[in-house]
Protein backbone atom coordinates (compact mmCIF):
# COMPACT_ATOMS: atom_id res chain seq x y z
CA UNK A 1 0.00 0.00 0.00
CA UNK A 2 2.22 2.68 -1.20
CA UNK A 3 -0.18 5.24 -1.63
CA UNK A 4 0.74 8.68 -1.59
CA UNK A 5 -0.02 12.31 -2.84
CA UNK A 6 1.59 15.83 -2.10
CA UNK A 7 -0.53 18.43 -3.56
CA UNK A 8 -0.12 22.59 -4.23
CA UNK A 9 -3.97 23.86 -4.12
CA UNK A 10 -5.30 27.24 -4.87
CA UNK A 11 -5.69 29.14 -1.17
CA UNK A 12 -9.58 29.68 -2.20
CA UNK A 13 -12.43 27.42 -0.50
CA UNK A 14 -12.76 25.52 -3.95
CA UNK A 15 -9.70 23.52 -2.87
CA UNK A 16 -11.26 22.26 -0.03
CA UNK A 17 -13.63 19.65 -2.21
CA UNK A 18 -11.01 19.07 -4.17
CA UNK A 19 -8.77 17.67 -2.20
CA UNK A 20 -11.51 15.33 -0.60
CA UNK A 21 -12.33 13.80 -3.86
CA UNK A 22 -8.85 13.17 -4.74
CA UNK A 23 -7.75 11.49 -1.11
CA UNK A 24 -11.09 9.66 -0.90
CA UNK A 25 -10.35 8.33 -4.69
CA UNK A 26 -6.62 7.21 -3.57
CA UNK A 27 -7.61 5.79 -0.31
CA UNK A 28 -10.71 3.93 -2.02
CA UNK A 29 -8.55 2.52 -5.01
CA UNK A 30 -6.00 1.12 -2.23
CA UNK A 31 -9.00 -0.46 -0.84
CA UNK A 32 -8.98 1.15 2.42
CA UNK A 33 -12.24 0.93 4.61
CA UNK A 34 -15.09 3.01 3.84
CA UNK A 35 -15.42 4.71 7.54
CA UNK A 36 -11.43 5.71 7.38
CA UNK A 37 -12.05 6.94 4.43
CA UNK A 38 -14.57 8.89 5.12
CA UNK A 39 -12.81 9.88 8.75
CA UNK A 40 -9.56 10.90 6.89
CA UNK A 41 -11.75 13.13 4.36
CA UNK A 42 -13.47 14.68 7.32
CA UNK A 43 -9.60 15.15 8.93
CA UNK A 44 -8.41 17.17 5.65
CA UNK A 45 -11.54 19.17 4.98
CA UNK A 46 -10.97 20.48 8.53
CA UNK A 47 -7.35 21.37 8.45
CA UNK A 48 -7.71 23.13 5.12
CA UNK A 49 -10.65 25.38 6.76
CA UNK A 50 -8.56 25.76 9.54
CA UNK A 51 -5.40 26.84 6.88
CA UNK A 52 -7.91 28.95 5.03
CA UNK A 53 -9.20 31.18 8.27
CA UNK A 54 -6.45 31.15 10.76
CA UNK A 55 -3.14 31.11 7.94
CA UNK A 56 -1.83 33.12 5.30
CA UNK A 57 -1.35 31.51 2.21
CA UNK A 58 2.43 29.96 0.58
CA UNK A 59 4.25 31.59 -1.69
CA UNK A 60 1.99 31.74 -4.87
CA UNK A 61 -1.33 31.82 -2.99
CA UNK A 62 -1.52 27.71 -2.08
CA UNK A 63 -1.91 25.47 0.43
CA UNK A 64 -0.06 22.62 0.64
CA UNK A 65 -1.80 19.08 0.74
CA UNK A 66 -0.62 15.45 1.09
CA UNK A 67 -1.36 12.35 2.29
CA UNK A 68 0.17 8.99 2.62
CA UNK A 69 -0.67 5.56 3.68
CA UNK A 70 2.46 3.94 5.56
CA UNK A 71 1.55 0.62 7.39
CA UNK A 72 -1.05 0.07 9.59
CA UNK A 73 -1.94 4.32 9.16
CA UNK A 74 -2.56 6.95 6.82
CA UNK A 75 -1.12 10.37 7.03
CA UNK A 76 -2.54 13.65 6.86
CA UNK A 77 -0.93 17.13 6.81
CA UNK A 78 -1.68 20.70 5.22
CA UNK A 79 0.77 23.18 5.24
CA UNK A 80 0.10 26.74 4.92
CA UNK A 81 2.25 30.30 5.38
CA UNK A 82 1.38 30.59 9.43
CA UNK A 83 -0.66 32.50 11.68
CA UNK A 84 -0.68 34.79 14.45
CA UNK A 85 -1.08 32.36 16.68
CA UNK A 86 -0.48 28.48 17.15
CA UNK A 87 -3.35 25.74 16.16
CA UNK A 88 -5.19 24.04 19.18
CA UNK A 89 -8.81 22.39 20.40
CA UNK A 90 -11.00 25.22 21.44
CA UNK A 91 -13.45 24.52 23.58
CA UNK A 92 -16.66 26.52 22.00
CA UNK A 93 -19.59 27.36 23.88
CA UNK A 94 -22.89 25.15 22.19
CA UNK A 95 -24.48 28.34 20.12
CA UNK A 96 -20.67 29.20 18.64
CA UNK A 97 -20.72 28.79 14.71
CA UNK A 98 -16.82 27.93 15.14
CA UNK A 99 -14.15 27.02 16.82
CA UNK A 100 -14.92 22.52 16.89
CA UNK A 101 -12.27 21.92 13.75
CA UNK A 102 -9.19 20.99 15.54
CA UNK A 103 -11.61 19.20 17.94
CA UNK A 104 -12.83 16.90 15.35
CA UNK A 105 -9.59 15.77 13.91
CA UNK A 106 -8.40 14.88 18.06
CA UNK A 107 -11.50 12.75 18.02
CA UNK A 108 -11.44 11.07 15.08
CA UNK A 109 -7.45 10.64 14.76
CA UNK A 110 -4.88 8.63 16.72
CA UNK A 111 -2.41 11.82 16.92
CA UNK A 112 -1.82 15.01 14.93
CA UNK A 113 0.34 17.47 15.74
CA UNK A 114 1.92 21.21 14.33
CA UNK A 115 5.36 21.74 12.64
CA UNK A 116 6.65 25.17 11.99
CA UNK A 117 9.82 25.40 9.81
CA UNK A 118 12.35 27.46 12.05
CA UNK A 119 12.44 30.34 9.41
CA UNK A 120 8.53 30.65 10.08
CA UNK A 121 7.97 29.92 6.06
CA UNK A 122 5.50 26.99 6.43
CA UNK A 123 3.25 25.68 9.81
CA UNK A 124 2.05 22.07 8.81
CA UNK A 125 -0.63 20.46 10.87
CA UNK A 126 -0.94 16.80 10.29
CA UNK A 127 -2.93 14.20 11.48
CA UNK A 128 -2.26 10.21 11.87
CA UNK A 129 -5.60 7.61 11.40
CA UNK A 130 -5.07 3.93 11.87
CA UNK A 131 -6.61 1.64 8.79
CA UNK A 132 -8.72 -0.47 10.91
CA UNK A 133 -11.57 -2.92 10.68
CA UNK A 134 -14.82 -2.28 11.48
CA UNK A 135 -14.54 -4.20 14.62
CA UNK A 136 -11.66 -2.45 15.45
CA UNK A 137 -13.33 0.92 15.07
CA UNK A 138 -16.15 0.12 17.32
CA UNK A 139 -13.92 -0.64 19.97
CA UNK A 140 -11.84 2.40 19.86
CA UNK A 141 -15.36 4.81 19.63
CA UNK A 142 -16.24 2.82 22.69
CA UNK A 143 -13.27 3.39 25.02
CA UNK A 144 -13.28 6.68 23.75
CA UNK A 145 -16.87 7.39 24.49
CA UNK A 146 -17.52 5.56 27.70
CA UNK A 147 -19.41 2.01 29.31
CA UNK A 148 -22.44 3.52 28.63
CA UNK A 149 -21.96 4.85 24.79
CA UNK A 150 -22.28 8.25 25.44
CA UNK A 151 -20.16 10.93 24.11
CA UNK A 152 -19.62 13.90 26.76
CA UNK A 153 -20.12 17.28 24.70
CA UNK A 154 -18.61 19.67 27.93
CA UNK A 155 -18.29 19.48 31.54
CA UNK A 156 -21.38 17.45 33.18
CA UNK A 157 -23.22 17.29 29.55
CA UNK A 158 -23.96 14.13 27.73
CA UNK A 159 -25.75 13.84 24.28
CA UNK A 160 -28.97 11.18 24.92
CA UNK A 161 -30.83 9.78 22.56
CA UNK A 162 -34.98 10.30 22.61
CA UNK A 163 -35.37 7.08 23.58
CA UNK A 164 -33.56 7.99 26.96
CA UNK A 165 -36.04 10.52 27.61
Amino acid sequence: MGTSSVQMLPYTASSVGVARRRLLGDLTEAGVHEATACDASLILSELISNALRHASPLPGGMVKVSWRLSGDRVEIAVGDGGGPTAPVVNRPAAGALGGRGLGIVDRLSLRWGVYTRPDGGETTVWAELALSTEGERHRRNAAKNGPDGHRGTGPGLVIASSRDA
